[in-house]
Order: C-alpha cells, then sequence, then structure tokens
C-alpha cells in the first residue's frame, strides 16, 4: 500500500466515512492514476479534466458515475493533499430525470409470494414494509426489533445516522413467526454457510431478481424499488411527508418530495404509516 493511498484511508475514517464509500473514492483515485501511469499527486489539472472527458466520451459512464469519480478525486485533492482550491473545469453529463417504473401493491405481492424459501420472503417483507435500502436490511440485528414499541433500529444507515422506523402489527407477527422458525441469534437474516455473517448485499438483490422473474414482471428496477414503493404507497393513504422523510433516512427534505411528484393522487394528511403488509394479505405461516 502507497503511503498516498494509506494517507486517504486515514482520512475518510476520520470522517467516519461508510466502507461503500472507503471502496468508491479509492477504485476512483487508483483508476486515474492507472489511466496516466502516474501517481496522482503528480498530476496537472488539464490532465483531470482530460480524464473525465474519457469517461464520459470512451467509457460512455453514467452522470451518476462520473460524479462518484469526481467526487473521490476532488477529496484527495481538497482533503488529502490540502491543495487550497479544486477548480478543473469539468462538464459531466446531465442526470436524466426519470420516473421509475413503479410497483403496485398487486405487484410486490407477487413478488414476495414468489420467494420459495421463508427466510427470503421475510427479508422481502421486511424490506418493502419498512423501506429499508438493502444496506440496512442485510445490517439487522435481532435487538434491532423492539416488538413493544413497534420499532426497528437502523443503525448506521446512509450518511452513517442511526433512526428508528415504525413497524405495522403484520409485520411483527411475521417477524416473529420467522424467529421462532429460524431462531437467528446476532444477525436477523444471517449467512446460512457462515451464520456469523449477515447475508450480502449482492446475495440479496439476485434473489429479488429470481423472484420477480417468476413473476413475469417486466417493470426495470432492483430491490430498491421496494423501498420506492414503500414510499409511493404511502403518501398515496395520506402519510405526511415530514413523517416519511423521518421514515426513510432522508436528511433534505428535497429527497422525499420527489416521491409526491410520482404519485398523481397525492392526499396530504395527519395520519401515520398504514400497515402495507396487513395490506398485500400475505398468509400468516
Amino acid at each position: 500500500m502507497t503511503p498516498l493511498r494509506q494517507q486517504m484511508i486515514d482520512a475518510m475514517q476520520q470522517r467516519g466515512f461508510s466502507p461503500r464509500t472507503h471502496q468508491s473514492y479509492l477504485a476512483a483515485v487508483s483508476a486515474l492514476a492507472k489511466y496516466f501511469h502516474t501517481p496522482p499527486d503528480q498530476l496537472q489539472q488539464t490532465q483531470i479534466q482530460e480524464y473525465f472527458v474519457y469517461l464520459v466520451k470512451e467509457r460512455h459512464l453514467s452522470a451518476a458515475s462520473c460524479r462518484l469519480y469526481l467526487n473521490g478525486i476532488r477529496f484527495l485533492y481538497l482533503q488529502v493533499l490540502q491543495q487550497p482550491e479544486f477548480e478543473v473545469p469539468i462538464q459531466l453529463p446531465k442526470r436524466p430525470q426519470k420516473i421509475p417504473e413503479l410497483l403496485t401493491r398487486q405487484e410486490v405481492k407477487q413478488i414476495i409470494d414468489a420467494c420459495p424459501n421463508p427466510k427470503h420472503r421475510m427479508l422481502l417483507l421486511t424490506c418493502y414494509g419498512c423501506g429499508l435500502r438493502v444496506s440496512e436490511l442485510v445490517a439487522l440485528k435481532v435487538r434491532h426489533v423492539d416488538g413493544e414499541r413497534r420499532l426497528l433500529r437502523v443503525e448506521q444507515g446512509k450518511g452513517a445516522k442511526d433512526r428508528t422506523v415504525m413497524v405495522s402489527a403484520a409485520l411483527l407477527r411475521q417477524l416473529r413467526q420467522y424467529w421462532q422458525q429460524y431462531h437467528p441469534q446476532t444477525w436477523l437474516f444471517p449467512n446460512s454457510n457462515t451464520p456469523c455473517l449477515h447475508l450480502s448485499v449482492t446475495s440479496v438483490q439476485k434473489l429479488f431478481k429470481k423472484a420477480k422473474e417468476r413473476t413475469g414482471i417486466q417493470k426495470v428496477g432492483g430491490i430498491h424499488s421496494l423501498r420506492h414503493a414503500y414510499a409511493t404507497h404511502q403518501l398515496q393513504a395520506g402519510l405526511p411527508v415530514y413523517t416519511l422523510q423521518q421514515q426513510l433516512g432522508h436528511s433534505d427534505i428535497h429527497a422525499t418530495m420527489r416521491y409526491v411528484h410520482w404519485v398523481a393522487q397525492h392526499q396530504t394528511g395527519t395520519v401515520p404509516p398504514i400497515d402495507l403488509i396487513e395490506q398485500l394479505g400475505v398468509d400468516d405461516e
């Protein structure tokens, strides 16, 4: 490991960056150095500009991927190399404004019912019933479920923040039945081969994809579409935007407001979150 790489790791650790941010930022800087066969602290600004032209024109990276590269490289120059400024004129592709193909409640039920494995079925129910990110879902521990107060603790979600999420009565019943059947000790959804580890994000993404394929649903989207479905279905039922913001763990209300634009008939109200699992009509095991 080069001293510069170690300095960058130290700087990210001091700021509490997530492991995924570590991986992304280091990969961005490594790719830059590999492209020029030169240590990044010896590159000129014109070379960095040339590199981003390459990412857009030759590699055809999306706007989101280019911005991720830019954030990692900017962090290196400003926070690690302590340069006073990072003024590189870079023209990134515009981020397309698209509305995802939202799942209906019936489609969510079809996908969940298509899971032959009860543990996988419970995992998707929890993802949809609480509107979780997949990284938050796999990191759940048994002790995070507060059955008495019907709350779920999400530790170190996006932005290294903890939050609590309300759990519906139907989902809580399903979770209790799941625990009685599997008796997970630490992780709520442990790895079958190595119980001391939780399921990986990749494994969960694959099982969702397989379940959706079994249903024949053609809508584009991975497991994150269950989080979108949770948000839009709650808004349609009248959940206030500020409550949805807390449930989803958004630090910026504007991130939550996009769901309002996706819902044709948003009802402004003061109702608590509805029991989405109960409305699915999923049978208890």
